[in-house]
Order: structure tokens, then sequence, then C-alpha cells
């Protein structure tokens, strides 16, 4: 018998006596995989993190430190933890485009206040509360509102006041601020909000904003890093187009060079028209862009992080599980007869566009769909239409790599037939067929694929008829689908 030993001389190389023994774990090892996650956003000057650095942030405070209370960063890393307090998620600022432009708004105040009372002030979805005292005037009331607002330090936005007009603006530049909702009394009198008598409020939305970053240097800073999760604001077609070729098949990490894999995920606010116009001009399998209800107060950078942190504790999980009915924690529902119908979600998931739903006031997922929709022929193409599919295969990869690679990662490769002592590191085409089918079948227990038979019918592992130290293999897995549709024919009886 021919051990394999990897490091004690064979023969007579080792001459002192006695005992000697080498550890070896190639038949300990199994397959375990952690998924990461990471955030990109724009920090503000506050914040101590150096831009386009990656940084491990375990908390919302450290995230506040780093990227500047009130930033988009700091923002994200809250609501992906109300979604996934536990899951590794890093995070990587991106400077403001030197071009850039800082989006602002206005809030118009009308009184005098004829009573006394409070105003619920919802800006990017959180909520200043104003005192107003009977008899205020509308320039008081307004002066107060720019004190409340600038003292609300996790505010995106910062406020000046000039008589009864009060003008915000985001604490950084680009088109993401335009995407800050402005309003009162959100929950209404059913939710105990409601001007004081005599004020009215008038506002003028968040615009202006301009240019986004430039990504670029973030996609270096990535690396070959491993980002299973990354969710990012950034919706315009420079910036999709850079993460789809740095999550590209050819040459990015799905590709056989790289095997990184990872999925990214933002989301876009806008009306049907709007949202179904976009989603026909992106055609990317490694990219996941959420609708929000145009009621929604929230802004897109935390809609993004609360349905990617939702998503990647569920793929985490289980990655061939749907993800729908998460709950995108901590994100307030649109209101009644402000969100988008069932025809609605079923023309945006047609085009591509991701979905929520909306249950007793919880936004969920719904169904969290890549924009793939064409092959390059441009013929409808459903094969990559569910993330889970994506999430599924990565794992199928990783886990063959892993029994591979920790198994046979110096052996010899011979013909089938060759006869060899019994213990030899030596593997023939046969022992890896062997091998990738006992994989399977673990994956098949695991609920990952299925059709273990049709599988090993279709396996080819062959030797490369120009390179006699590789070996070819065609790895036909069937992936598990998720339960999408319930239909019933209810054929009801009046007696039977």
């Amino acid at each position: 018998m021919t051990l394999p030993f990897n490091y004690i001389p064979s023969g007579n190389g080792v001459k002192v006596p006695l005992f000697y023994a080498e550890m070896d774990n190639s038949q300990a090892s199994y397959f375990s995989q952690s998924v990461r996650s990471l955030l990109i956003g724009q920090k503000l000057a506050g914040g101590t993190a150096v831009v386009n650095t990656p940084y491990i942030v375990s908390s919302t405070a450290q995230a506040i430190a780093l990227f500047g209370r009130g930033s988009m960063l700091a923002r994200m890393h809250a609501y992906f933890r109300l979604s996934n307090p536990v899951g590794e998620v890093w995070a990587i600022a991106v400077a403001d485009n030197v071009g850039g432009v800082a989006a602002t708004g206005t809030i118009t105040v009308a009184g005098p206040a004829t009573s006394a009372g409070t105003i619920n002030l919802y800006i990017a979805g959180q909520v200043v509360q104003v005192a107003v005292a009977a008899t205020d005037t509308a320039t008081a009331i307004a002066t107060n509102i720019n004190t409340a607002i600038n003292t609300a330090l996790d505010l995106p936005v910062t406020s000046g006041v000039a008589s009864a007009v009060v003008t915000l603006t985001t604490k950084w530049k680009g088109p993401t601020g335009n995407d800050i909702t402005i309003s009162d009394s959100f929950r209404g009198n059913a939710g105990g909000e409601s001007l004081p008598n005599g004020v009215t409020l008038t506002y003028s939305a968040m615009a202006s904003g301009a240019t986004n970053p430039i990504l670029s240097p973030v996609i270096s800073a990535m690396g070959d890093d491993p980002y299973d999760f990354v969710i990012h604001p950034y919706t315009d077609a420079t910036s999709l187009s850079i993460f789809a070729t740095e999550y590209g098949d050819s040459a990015g990490r799905w590709s056989w060079a790289r095997q990184v894999y990872g999925h990214c995920y933002t989301a876009s606010r806008g009306t049907l028209s709007a949202l179904t116009t976009a989603g026909a001009l992106n055609n990317d399998p490694h990219h996941t862009i959420a609708a929000i209800d145009a009621d929604c107060p929230h802004p897109n950078w935390e809609y993004a992080a609360a349905y990617g942190a939702r998503n990647a504790v569920y793929i985490a999980a289980d990655p061939a599980r749907p993800t729908q009915t998460g709950a995108l924690t901590g994100l307030i529902a649109p209101r009644v007869g402000k969100k988008f119908l069932w025809a609605d979600r079923n023309s945006l998931l047609g085009y591509g566009i991701a979905t929520s739903m909306i249950i007793s006031g919880v936004i969920q997922i719904e169904r969290a769909i890549t924009t793939y929709q064409k092959n390059t022929f441009g013929v409808s193409d459903a094969s990559y239409l569910d993330s889970e599919t994506l999430h599924t295969a990565a794992y199928v990869l990783r886990y063959l790599q892993n029994a591979i690679t920790s198994k046979y990662s110096r052996h010899k490769l011979a013909n089938d037939g060759t006869r060899f002592s019994a213990g030899n590191a030596v593997v023939t085409p046969s022992v890896i067929r062997g091998e990738l089918i006992a994989a399977y079948d673990a994956l098949v227990y695991l609920g990952i694929v299925e059709n273990r038979d049709l599988f090993a019918t279709n396996l080819i592992v062959e030797r490369d008829v120009t390179n006699p130290n590789r070996l070819n293999i065609l790895f036909p897995p069937d992936y598990v689908n998720q339960l999408r549709v319930f239909a019933v024919l209810n054929q009801f009886r009046l007696q039977y």
C-alpha cells in the first residue's frame, strides 16, 4: 500500500527514530457558507471613514462615527440591522461627485395658529415634532420648524429659514436627495396627527439634486473579496452598468476565473409607467431593483437596505427557499388607496422590477426578481427571473468547490482502469464522477436540487484530449423551484 503522505518523506528519507505524525483534514472538511453584505453609499465630512475603503461595521453607532450622523450610510446600516440583526455587514463610502448638486426643497407656512397643537413633520420617513402655541405667527412657526429640523441630527437634511419659508438642503450631493419625502400628519386622525387649527403647510418637493458619485473606485476597493449582498441607492444607467460589469459572467464576479459570485440590490420610486420604462432598459441577472410605492415616506437607500437585508437573512438560511413574505422591519407603509395594486405589481414583475406587498400595514417582500428579461437575441427568457436561482447556483458551485478542493487538491490523474495501490493519491474520471454524484445526493437531501437519477444520467466527466492534466465536467443540476402560485378551480355545487 502507498499511503498519500503530504509531508513525511517516503522510504528511507527519515532515519531518526521513532514516531512521526502529520495532520490531514481532507476527509474531515464539511461545507459551511458564510455570507457577507456590503453597503455602498455616501458619507458626511464629519465621518472618520476614508472613502473607497471597506469597513466591517457591526453596530449603527459605529456607522455613525465612520460615516457621519444623518449620512446615507448610517441610515442604511440602521435599516439593515432592523431586518438583519446578526449578519456580517461591511460598508464602503463613496465621495460626492465634484460636479454634484445637493437637492433642495421648501416648506411654506401659513398662519397664524388659532389653537395650540403639534406639527408632526415627516422628512424621509423620520418624524419631527414641532410644538405650536395658540396665536403663533407663520414666521414663528417656520422658525420653530427650522430649529427642530437642525436639532434632529439623524435627518438627511439641514435647513434654513427666511420669514415663513423653511428651505431644506440634502447633506450630500446627487439625485438621491430628490427621493427625500416631506409631508405632515402622515398617520392622519387615526394616528392622532393633524395640523393645529389655522396652520397650513405647503411643500416644494426635494429637487435639483444632480450627478451621482463615480463608482469605479468603489469597485476597485471591493477587490476579489466576496460580498453576497451588495446594497446601494444608485439607479442611473451609468451606475447600474458599472455593477453589471463587476458582477458579469464573462469577466466579472460570476466568471469562471473569479468565482466570487454575489447579487446587487437597490430600490426605485416612481409611477407604474416610469418604473416599467426603467425596467425595460435593464437586463442584468445579478441585480434586483425593488419598486417603492410613491406614498412610502422612506428614501430609496433605506428601502434598499431593508429589502436587501431581509433577502440576506432568508438566503443565508436557505438559498433555494423563496424570500416572499419577508417583513421590511421599520419601514412605514404607504397609506390606504395610495399603493400599487395587484395589476400594477404584476406589470412591474413583467418588466424586471421586484415588488413588495403590504399585509396588515407591514411592507413585505413579494417577489425579489432580477432585471433579467431577455436572452442575447432579445427573446423573452425566464431562466434568471428569480434571484433565488442565482443564490442557489452560487451555493451549489461553492459546495462542489469545497468537496473537490478539500479532498483532491494534490492528487494525480489517471485513466479509468489504471491499477494503482490502495491509498495512492490518484483519481480517475470515475472517482470524480462518484464524488460529484455523492455531492449531488447531499444537495438533494438539503432541498437545494432535485432529480438525482436524471442528473447522474446526464453527468459527463472526461479527460481533456489536449491537456492530460485536466478534467472536463458537464454538470447538469436541476435546481429546486419555489412555490409561487397556488391556483384553485373552485368548482362548487349547490348540492351533491
